[in-house]
């Protein structure tokens, strides 16, 4: 039996549009990381991109469970000595929502070339609207769970 790898012609992104309104945090990160992996595919391979386009809408409306939104912080480092930043994820929700959910996806994603490719195939928007109506983007209901190999 020969290792199945799959070729240039096997690979067609689809377009997910996922509403972030009252979806927990986690669960959405959980849910985009393997749109955009492709783990959901038959063909799946850990060193081929053969994840699918995600648009993310409703970003400041995302859900955090407990206190995180009050203790959880996002830290920076400017790279010289004391630069070091940190604010709490409330403050971001109001500043820049955008931020908190690039972030957690971002973790979920390998840490490598083809890692930082399949995050560029990641658009997160405030609001309802969005540029990618042209691509008809089909709506991902992060509650029911895809089949695998569909």
């Amino acid at each position: 039996m020969k290792t199945f790898s799959p070729k240039s012609d096997d690979l067609n992104a689809a377009w997910h549009l996922i509403d972030a309104t009252d979806v927990v945090l986690g669960k959405l990160a959980v849910a985009s990381a393997t749109l955009l992996r492709g783990k959901h595919k038959s063909i799946f391979a850990p060193h081929v991109n053969t994840g699918d386009c995600v648009v993310i809408i409703n970003a400041e409306k995302v859900a955090l469970t407990g206190k995180k939104s009050e203790q959880k912080r996002l830290w920076r480092h400017s790279g010289f000595p004391g630069g070091i930043s940190s604010r709490t994820y409330r403050e971001l929700l109001e500043t820049n929502p955008v931020r908190i959910v690039e972030e957690a996806i971002k973790g979920m994603i390998p840490k490598t070339t083809l890692g930082r490719t399949q995050l560029s195939n990641l658009r997160i928007y405030t609001g309802d609207k969005h540029p990618h109506e042209a691509q008809n983007p089909k709506p991902y209901d992060i509650n029911v769970r895809p089949k695998q190999g569909v």
